[in-house]
């Protein structure tokens, strides 16, 4: 794992020493085993690099390959070797000790730019091509590791993160009111739909799926991995089906295993990291080493304000998992004394740009915070879960049942359901027939439809024309999603590059800062294709939604893990619980917002208004679910991360 930065001038104008050292010290505050650089006289490569794996102890980066005139800098862990081994015809004397920056050398070597379509992990990287004169780079299909860049018609500039790009002479700090407007306008966690912008003017970044070459002076992206459902995959059995999923699952967590420390994992009481590290501790058992599991819990002091079908603290489905699993050292962490407001400015500094997940901000720091005490190298994940191992939404499958006419089926289905969550077989036969057909809601509603509150003021959406931009992407005036349709909603997300970009941001930079990586055996690329290839009825059977990963877990996790359709864990619920002894300097802070008449220009007066109100009559800890503080936390963040600009 490394940041890595760089500097390309197109012409004949030497690169300065003193540019290249702005860059690497811009580096400096991360904790680092090596650090290195090469240049000539128009190019520079740098490298601030972490040993993660046991292949990279040691590793030269930048890495020159002489023979082939190649330059690699690179932030990568590749988890597909083995394959690549066999299609470059790698002797096996070299295998065990060959680095991932070297494996996509070769394979840049053999395939050019379609060397891309054999990787598979998480990376980032620069190669420079002086055979071509090329600077060509790219960025995982997710974009789980981040790189930015600069460029004008005399120079491209590259980094990890963006404030290196900014501390050169030639680039400005100036505000990009479009990517503003987006993150404004949009009510769900994604940031803004335009991947190759960031907060800043000067500064463009690489999307998810895409690659970058810079030949000449000419700057181009090239999208080169597009996830769509592609041929249904077709098996004799179900069990056949749930051992080609096994097979693909273990494989992926087994890949994301590789370090040369500790293995560490984020444990709720799910199926998604339940299944990690049972998978986890089976690949591991003949070598004897344990799983670090971190799972969140609330303070002692919260007292619970959720239904009985809402769980915040998941320790009696934990310690279950923990128990029949085996092969886990768990620890149980409630970030005592932590807070999402007193972490505003450690997590502006982190991201460089404002940001949405506020309520489980300091949890998500604290996680890594734990993992680096344990000397964990790579901390499991199962993020990306929902909408890969774990799909399948029962009343949404079932509409499908109902608008085939397939009523022996449905009825078979709703009879397996109300046997497992309870009720009457046909008391969920409305339900089905409202998700079948959405325009029922519209001519016979049952309830008046909630409108989410909006942060972003009226005249500067309309002067960015933002809610066009967001209609090009399915949004509509509400800041969300127009289509109700799941099976819609899961196509665009693997379709579009957006969707977990804020998200893996996060990730990557958390990662940086504590010298240990974030692996998602969920988001694996063999996984989502293979996942995407499943005909629905594997995902929703016999009554089980998510009926895949239940299946494959068969004996791996206890039966109240494993078939639990009634208890959801949620974390977080506790935000604004812990609030409460801040409301003081809280309420100062928004009176100052509320006094700068510039801020409300961008952001609309009467929401920020009305939350400003609701703290002012006091907090209380089930206003955790209240839209309009959730928005105002939102606006507070964009003000404490605008005033950087004054």
């Amino acid at each position: 794992m490394s940041a890595i930065t760089g500097i390309y001038h197109f012409g004949q104008e030497p690169i300065l020493a003193e540019h290249g050292h702005l860059l690497m010290s811009g580096l400096q505050h991360f904790p680092s085993d090596a650090i290195d650089t090469w240049r000539n006289e128009h190019v520079f490569l740098g490298c601030h690099a972490q040993y993660i794996t046991p292949e990279s102890l040691g590793e030269q980066l930048p890495y020159y390959d002489a023979t082939r005139q190649l330059v690699i800098t690179a932030d990568a862990i590749i988890d597909n070797r083995e394959s690549l081994f066999q299609l470059l015809q790698i002797e096996y004397s070299r295998r065990h000790a060959l680095t991932d920056s070297e494996l996509i050398l070769l394979a840049y070597d053999k395939w050019g730019e379609d060397a891309l379509r054999y990787l598979v992990g998480d990376f980032a990287f620069m190669i420079w091509d002086a055979k071509r004169h090329r600077l060509f780079g790219a960025r995982d299909f997710s974009g789980s590791r981040t790189l930015y860049y600069y460029h004008d018609h005399q120079r491209f500039a590259f980094c990890t993160i963006i404030q290196p790009l900014l501390s050169l002479p030639y680039t400005k700090t100036l505000l990009n009111e479009q990517w503003l407007a987006e993150f404004l306008a949009i009510v769900g966690m994604i940031d803004v739909v335009d991947a190759s912008t960031t907060v800043y003017k000067d500064i463009a970044q690489v999307p998810p799926s895409h690659s970058i070459s810079i030949e000449g002076n000419k700057v181009t992206l090239k999208r080169y991995c597009t996830l769509t459902g592609g041929e249904r995959l077709k098996l004799k059995s179900n069990d056949e089906y749930v051992e080609a999923f096994q097979e693909v699952y273990q494989k992926a967590v087994t890949a994301r295993l590789r370090t040369n420390r500790q293995v560490g994992a984020q444990l709720s009481g799910g199926l998604d990291s339940g299944s990690i590290v049972s998978f986890a501790v089976k690949a591991l058992s003949e070598s004897g080493k344990p799983v670090h599991s971190f799972s969140y819990v609330p303070p002692s002091d919260f007292e619970d304000f959720t239904p009985p079908y809402i769980l915040t603290d998941e320790r009696p489905f934990i310690q279950s998992i923990v128990q029949h699993v085996g092969g886990i050292k768990d620890n149980y962490v409630d970030f005592a004394g932590r807070d999402p407001y007193t972490e505003i400015d450690s997590f502006l500094s982190t991201m460089e740009m404002p940001y949405k997940f506020f309520e489980n901000s300091f949890w998500l720091k604290g996680m890594f915070e734990k993992a680096q005490e344990a000397n964990v190298g790579v901390l499991l994940n199962g993020g990306r879960g929902n909408l890969s191992i774990s799909w399948g939404s029962a009343i949404d499958y079932y509409a499908i049942l109902f608008k085939r006419l397939q009523w022996i089926r449905l009825a078979q289905e709703l009879h397996h359901y109300s046997k497992n969550v309870g009720g009457a077989r046909l008391r969920r036969l409305p339900a089905v027939a409202r998700v079948a057909f959405p325009i029922m809601d519209r001519l016979f509603p049952v309830s008046e439809s909630y409108v989410y509150p909006t942060l972003i003021n009226t005249d500067f959406a309309q002067r960015t024309d933002v809610f066009n931009k967001l209609k090009q992407h399915g949004m509509d005036q509400s800041g969300w999603f127009s289509s109700p349709d799941i099976f819609e909603q899961r196509k665009s997300h693997f379709e579009e590059v957006f969707h977990w970009n804020a998200s893996n941001t996060l990730a990557a930079k958390l990662s940086l800062n504590y010298s240990l990586w974030k692996r998602d055996p969920t988001n694996d690329l063999r996984v989502i294709r293979f996942c995407l290839s499943l005909p629905e009825d594997q995902y929703v059977q016999n009554g089980l939604d998510r009926a895949l990963i239940r299946r494959a877990t068969k004996s791996m996790l206890p039966d109240n893990v494993r078939l639990n359709q009634s208890i959801r864990g949620v974390q977080g619920a506790d935000w604004v619980h812990r609030m409460i002894p801040h409301q003081p300097e809280l309420l100062k802070e928004l009176d100052e917002m509320s006094a700068d008449p510039t801020i409300f220009e961008l952001l609309n007066g009467p929401t920020i208004k009305q939350g400003i109100a609701k703290v002012r009559s006091g907090l209380r800890p089930e206003d955790a679910t209240d839209p309009e503080l959730k928005v105002l936390m939102r606006g507070l963040i964009v003000y404490r991360f605008l005033k950087r600009f004054t």
